[in-house]
């Protein structure tokens, strides 16, 4: 796994909000990571471990963008050695600038054949921390095209961008109705070999296109909460018992919730 990063990458990605990675996985830990992922994403949608998929009713436009298994690495051994690699979240913390990662929650996102597309929307504000320096990576596991609904992204938008987002809903520009001055940049199209990772700012403005094919895009990702990071309110996927123990405000420390991985 190539996680070393350049001076010029970790200046692209700051200046940018998102810097592509080809080459992070070699063809065997490509392969290892594909069986595991859709090991993982089997049981999820047998009913195995945490209900936590969006796929309660599979017709659904949301169900049709992708199919979303979240905190896999909870309810499988080989997904959780994958996360909690310490490298994973050095690299974070590199491009981030900060001096501790901790995971907030993997997620796959299989696209499936002729999937509805990924309106544009921002990460940070569905989670229960507020941060700037909130990063996530997202692992081509096959080809990510034009065709099948690679990630696009809007250059900069994580420095003016606010805790302000959308839905994915049905209306692609809907993000543009509380950030109209975006309309104006120009997008950056990611079509990403498998094995490629790709990793963002939380808000940085990010969507994907229709996947045109019949073939799945499935993609692995991670997102990451720089260590400090404190409770905003929000549930996102927090458990329910430790959501009671909190109060705005309140550090998320928790190890067996958001694992510390890497710290400097």
């Amino acid at each position: 796994m190539q996680t070393e990063v350049s001076d010029e990458q970790v200046a692209f990605y700051r200046e940018n909000g998102f810097v592509v990675l080809e080459g992070f996985l070699d063809s065997e830990e490509l392969l290892y990571w594909r069986q595991t992922t859709q090991e993982a994403v089997d049981q999820r949608l047998a009913g195995l471990g945490t209900g936590l998929n969006n796929q309660g009713d599979p017709d659904a436009y949301y169900a049709q963008v992708f199919t979303q298994c979240l905190k896999l690495a909870d309810s499988h051994k080989g997904m959780r050695e994958l996360m909690l690699d310490a490298r994973l979240g050095k690299l974070a913390a590199t491009l981030a600038g900060v001096d501790g990662i901790r995971i907030w929650h993997d997620q796959a996102l299989f696209k499936p054949p002729f999937g509805n597309p990924t309106a544009w929307h921002l990460d940070n504000p569905y989670w229960s921390f507020s941060s700037r320096d909130a990063i996530s990576i997202w692992v081509a596991l096959d080809d990510a095209t034009r065709d099948n609904g690679c990630l696009y992204y809007l250059p900069g938008t994580h420095k003016t961008a606010t805790q302000q987002t959308v839905g994915i809903g049905h209306n692609q520009a809907d993000l543009f109705r509380l950030y109209p001055e975006w309309r104006s940049i120009p997008s950056v199209g990611c079509p990403a070999p498998a094995g490629t990772a790709v990793l963002h700012n939380g808000l940085t403005a990010h969507g994907a296109g229709a996947n045109m094919t019949n073939q799945p895009r499935r993609a692995m990702t991670c997102a990451y909460m720089p260590d400090g990071s404190t409770f905003n309110g929000t549930t996102n996927v927090l458990p329910a018992n430790y959501l009671a123990t909190l109060k705005v405000g309140d550090l998320l420390d928790d190890d067996t919730v958001n694992p510390l991985i890497w710290h400097a």
